[in-house]
């Protein structure tokens, strides 16, 4: 039954859901589309990095979010390596695109088994005082589980931007997308820009693994659920449009949280691929196109 308390209430989680969303986008609006790399392994990557604030919390007793930003250097580090081998078995020799997308997908499942041989299939969640409780403003319920992830993916994102768009290292990562040989004129090498900005990628993925543990419970194959939604949010904004990744997710989110309150939850998940058909039909481009 449709009421305005309802309409509020989704739009409010819709919001804070776009913005988790974000989190989970942003290295792939790099990876595929500044880059051209198809990491499909990506929401791997970030299921990684919840296990990892999982099993901190564990150990140490320490918050998921500084697990995050503490362990993106490791993940950094991790996408350098990652991009190379990548680059001298694939891009290197010309390799077709699908033998590139079979190694990621081979990434994918390695991580996948991985954390299933060492933590099985059981659901695993993080403790925080943020985990809980919630903040009601009149009718309006605001779980703080989804308000902070919400904030600190706006701050990645915003920081994000800001680097892409002030420094030289940030303006040549963008530069790649738009014309190499440019870039290579302005001296600069465009394979180490490319892997300088896979692995600012895959860093994104140890604080967004850590935001959707904050969110949700996980398990390992959990990340197959948002390898859709991801790709819909990037091709959504526009490949090589960063800034656009944040209306495009909030958009995607919104969606998500109305047809889940008024047609049910089951249908939720169809959401992004019915906007991604629409736009490519619509707008192949995305609303801020390269």
């Amino acid at each position: 039954m449709f009421s305005f308390d309802l309409l509020i209430n989704a739009l409010v989680i819709g919001v804070l859901l776009g913005g988790f969303y974000c989190s989970l986008a942003l290295g792939l609006s790099i990876s595929f589309g500044l880059l051209d790399v198809v990491n499909i392994a990506h929401p791997a990557f970030i299921i990684l990095g919840s296990y990892i604030a999982y099993m901190m919390g564990v150990w140490v007793g320490l918050d998921p979010i500084v697990t995050g930003i503490l362990f993106a250097p490791v993940f950094f580090v991790l996408g350098l390596v990652i991009y190379r081998i990548y680059y001298t078995s694939f891009e290197k020799r010309g390799a077709e695109a699908l033998r590139g997308l079979a190694f990621f997908f081979g990434l994918m499942f390695i991580i996948e088994v991985g954390l299933i041989v060492v933590y099985g299939v059981d659901y695993r969640s993080v403790d925080a005082v943020y985990v809980g409780p919630s903040i009601n403003i009149g009718f309006v319920g605001i779980p703080l589980r989804m308000l902070v992830p919400f904030a600190v993916s706006m701050v990645m994102a915003i920081g994000l931007i800001t680097y892409l768009s002030k420094t030289f290292t940030g303006r040549a990562i963008k530069a790649v997308a738009q014309d190499r040989l440019a870039l290579q004129l302005m001296g600069a090498d465009p394979v180490k820009i490319k892997q300088f900005a896979f692995g600012i990628s895959l860093a994104t993925a140890s604080v967004a693994g850590a935001l959707l543990i904050i969110i949700i419970p996980v398990e390992p194959s959990v990340g197959r659920l948002y390898i859709g939604p991801v790709f819909a949010i990037v091709v959504l904004a526009g490949l090589g449009s960063v800034n656009g990744t944040i209306y495009a997710a909030i958009i995607i989110g919104v969606a998500e949280s109305m047809v889940a309150t008024f047609f049910g939850p089951s249908w939720a998940p169809a959401v992004a691929f019915g906007i991604l058909l629409a736009v490519l039909g619509l707008r192949p481009s995305g609303l801020f196109g390269r």
